[in-house]
């Protein structure tokens, strides 16, 4: 109290010392363009934690505040003596103003027509960064991960043990980099060069997805002019919420053909029988691919969001470590997607969880279709009914919109988004797929007619996904038939339509598509797209984070963000696959 009343007394003198000075000038202010969406005030954090009071130091405290309909947040400079309960307090304070003017006024009547404040939340950052015992235990962990495959590079390269070295040699640079960077096919036992097209594709377009996604809920300083123009212009399906994350649906349908293909091929080489003990090496050599990157990722972000300096837009890091040191053992686990939805550690880990989760029905799949194929035509039947009926009822009843958005953004999470009963169709469909193109003694396309047909029925199916979406935006506020139709079908509908581009291109249908497709380019970013998916939040969040001012909408501003946040993912990506993903995969000779 006595910290701040010297504050609010030296500022309202005619001359003011420079510490008082700085601390007011660091409070955001109102700003042009209120009404295209610049609400946000983050003032200055530097300015603010460069303060030197008598007996106090500045303190940046974030104030999130709704007035009318509008949320916004402003930053405040107070003493670093204050906690957020006292800052509450003084913000609420009739004393807390310069003159007669309150230090943070509200919006004039003239731009919102509600002119009083509700404070929602305040958080104040801390001027030093600290890490706890978990953060300090995962730096090691991390610290480790890289640093063995490292020492393991060096031993390699100097020793070349001839005996007894297979452990070290999965572990060293010159094993884990072999072909990463090779533009020949990484898919081996048959062509399918066109999945390496479609895969990195479909990588890009989520980075793409998610450069502008993450700087839209956060950091735009006009998000009322972004959101126009994406709805005046369905180019923007590239950058948007909703048909962007069907590139995730096509990883599902990736998965599901490439699992049901290799388990099919485990069961020719063990004399074309299905034991549980294969099934087993089956699913560990999942968790192997799988969980030492993911966990990798998990340890990073408790580590560097711990001791990493964050800038006005930087509070989501407290939230992303405290969320991974409650519910870190639901990404061990591989159920993060089924617990707590609004609290997950690395929330974009949910893919792993769901497509494991998918997985485990990958071996019941194959062991009906070695039985008995009707039953297995059954039962995937049955399997895609429900979940296409289970989508389309849940977004009857809860209303839940096409695209995410800020109204309706928890019931698509909780229930809809990244749940299994919604996601299996796509995974489904590639298991089905797998299976018949492994199996297959003759080709599916005989005529040109057909393939024509197929041709024709995948891109109006493709568009068809897109367009609805554009045309759905609106959720109305009772059950809408159109939109529970969508959200059951389009998932599988897009699935579909890739299973064909993928059918089509391996039978010699594929055209100038196929040669798209299966350009050498493809093959490095294929190579390293899981970790590029895993660490590129990561880095997204961290730029996002350490912002002190907004970021403007433009075509060109939001292209030059997502060249630079590919470009870094890629380098990023391909340095996590050398050091911590492939070590693993070649232990004791895996193939991967």
């Amino acid at each position: 109290m006595q910290d701040t009343e010297a504050f609010l007394w030296e500022i309202n003198q005619d001359k003011p010392k420079q510490y008082a000075v700085l601390m007011y000038d660091a409070f955001g202010k109102i700003g042009s363009n209120v009404d295209g969406g610049n609400v946000n005030r983050p003032g200055s954090l530097q300015e603010c934690q460069s303060a030197r009071g008598p007996t106090f130091s500045g303190q940046y405290c974030r104030v999130s505040l709704k007035q009318d309909m509008v949320n916004y947040f402003v930053g405040i400079c107070v003493p670093d003596s204050c906690g957020e309960e006292d800052v509450q307090l003084l913000v609420a304070h009739e004393r807390f103003q310069l003159g007669q003017t309150s230090l943070i006024p509200p919006f004039p009547p003239s731009l919102v027509p509600q002119s009083s404040q509700v404070i929602i939340m305040i958080r104040c950052l801390s001027n030093t960064a600290t890490a706890d015992a978990s953060a300090i235990i995962c730096l090691f962990v991390c610290c480790v991960m890289v640093a063995v495959p490292l020492a393991a590079t060096l031993f390699t390269a100097i020793t070349r043990w001839k005996r007894h070295r297979e452990c070290l040699q999965a572990f060293s640079l010159q094993t884990t980099s072999q072909g990463v960077l090779s533009t020949s096919s990484s898919i081996t036992g048959a062509s399918y060069s066109s999945l390496n097209g479609i895969r990195a594709l479909s990588l890009l377009w989520i980075i793409s997805g998610h450069s502008a996604f993450t700087t839209i809920l956060f950091n735009l300083d006009n998000f009322n002019i972004w959101k126009k123009t994406v709805e005046a212009n369905p180019l923007h399906l590239f950058t948007d919420s909703g048909p962007v994350f069907v590139s995730v649906d096509t990883f599902l349908l990736l998965g599901g053909l490439l699992s049901a293909r290799s388990l099919l091929s485990s069961i020719r080489r063990n004399e074309d029988k299905m034991s549980l003990r294969l099934v087993a090496s089956f699913l560990f050599k999942r968790l192997k691919r799988v969980q030492p990157l993911h966990l990798f990722i998990v340890c990073l972000v408790m580590s560097v969001f711990s001791v990493a300096r964050q800038g006005a837009y930087g509070f989501t890091f407290e939230d992303e470590v405290e969320d991974c040191k409650t519910f870190w053992w639901a990404n061990v686990l591989l159920i993060n997607n089924l617990y707590v939805a609004h609290k997950m550690c690395v929330p974009w880990a949910w893919y792993l969880s769901l497509d494991f989760q998918c997985y485990l029905t990958t071996p019941l799949l194959v062991y009906l279709f070695r039985r008995n194929r009707v039953l297995l035509a059954a039962v995937a039947a049955s399997l895609l009914l429900i979940t296409s009926v289970v989508s389309a009822v849940l977004t009857a009843l809860l209303q839940i919109p096409v695209h995410q958005d800020t109204i309706r953004f928890a019931n698509y999470y909780l229930y809809y988004y990244d749940k299994p009963y919604s996601r299996y169709g796509p995974y489904l469909i590639g298991i089905l797929m797998g299976i018949y193109m492994t199996t297959k003694k003759d080709q599916f396309i005989k005529h040109q007619w057909q393939a024509a047909l197929g041709w024709f029925s995948c891109m109006l199916g493709l568009a068809l996904v897109v367009g609805l979406a554009y045309v759905l935006r609106e959720v109305p506020p009772h059950p809408s038939v159109p939109h529970a139709l969508y959200q059951g079908l389009h998932r599988s509908l897009w699935a579909l339509a890739v299973a064909w581009i993928i059918l089509a291109c391996e039978e010699g249908y594929g055209g100038f598509i196929k040669r798209l497709l299966s350009l050498g380019l493809w093959v490095p970013i294929s190579n390293i797209s899981f970790a590029c998916y895993l660490v590129h939040p990561v880095l997204m969040t961290h730029y996002n984070g350490k912002q002190e001012t907004p970021m403007h909408y433009t075509d060109i501003n939001f292209m030059y963000l997502f060249s630079s946040n590919l470009a870094v993912t890629l380098v990023a990506g391909y340095i996590l696959t050398v050091l911590v993903e492939k070590p693993f995969v070649f232990l004791k000779g895996s193939s991967g």
